[in-house]
């Protein structure tokens, strides 16, 4: 089976790629411009794949803000290029969004059928995205919703507090977001499952567990320690967004229902985000001795 993956660099894309080895195409932006139809259709056309995966996404939340033209085009008017050609090629199509829909407000985890209101540029768009994508091919499309996705490759809040608490004498984070944590080979499991069984509707999916940023913060100190990624705990102090100010608005509670998603993709479970955690972890120390 073909599958074109529309994005190269990304964590999600590269996993993709690890996971689907020879049958998977990744498609860059030098590429492919999924903002150009007449340019998708050519190069899709000269690939002929049995379902395509979005992975790709204007990702940069506080940016947006300054830039809303600049997110609608990759997020909102590329998913509706590639949705109207799947459609017009019988393909089917796989496209991944995001909590940012959703308001936050909530305080219990949200469903697959919860209204979507989206406090931001980034999640208006995404949010526009997923219209256009269910609008134009609701039965021959799937489309997941995660959060907080991390991995060893590109830059992720795992990465980012890894580094910092070996250069810092202490830090501070949020804690009064709550959520739940995705390790990306995961969800790109999910993604090639949902693709290969053409496994059509709205599907939620992260790692299983609730914490706050700053519990993640503490937990990732914690096992690289242990691991000996780090050399010793730093204090780590916890502070409300408010001391935090951004030009985007975060959700507060964006913990996804998985129900539906652990009934119809009964052969993966998705697996606690601490025991997801430990295994990057554990692959980065990995890599970081293969390269010394």
């Amino acid at each position: 089976m073909s599958i074109v993956v529309i994005g190269k660099s990304g964590q999600l894309a590269y996993e993709l790629q690890q996971a689907g080895g020879d049958n998977i195409v990744c498609l860059g932006r030098d590429d492919i411009d999924i903002t150009d139809k007449a340019a998708l259709a050519d190069k899709l056309d000269s690939i002929r794949p049995d379902a395509v995966i979005n992975a790709s996404a204007y990702t940069a939340v506080d940016k947006a803000e300054s830039e809303p033209e600049a997110a609608a085009l990759i997020n909102t008017q590329g998913v509706a290029n590639l949705a109207e050609y799947c459609k017009a090629n019988s393909i089917f199509l796989v496209h991944v969004s995001t909590d940012y829909v959703f308001n936050g407000k909530k305080g219990s985890p949200y469903t697959v059928d919860d209204t979507i209101e989206p406090q931001g540029v980034y999640g208006k768009t995404k949010a526009d995205g997923e219209k256009a994508l269910l609008n134009t091919i609701p039965a021959s499309s799937c489309l997941i919703r995660t959060a907080w996705v991390y991995s060893t490759h590109g830059n992720n809040f795992v990465k980012t507090m890894l580094r910092l608490m070996a250069d810092k004498p202490q830090l501070t984070v949020i804690d009064d977001q709550i959520g739940s944590p995705t390790l990306a080979s995961g969800l790109a499991q999910a993604c090639l499952f949902a693709a290969q069984n053409k496994t059509a509707g709205v599907y939620h999916w992260t790692d299983e567990g609730v914490t706050s940023w700053y519990d993640f913060a503490l937990a990732i100190q914690e096992l690289a320690v242990e691991k000996g990624l780090l050399e010793n705990n730093i204090p780590v102090l916890p502070i409300p967004s408010s001391q935090y100010p951004t030009p985007a608005k975060r959700p507060h509670y964006s913990v996804l229902d998985k129900t539906l998603t652990r009934e119809t993709f009964s052969s993966l479970q998705p697996a606690h985000w601490r025991v997801q955690l430990s295994a990057m972890l554990d692959a980065l120390k990995s890599e970081q001795s293969n390269t010394q």
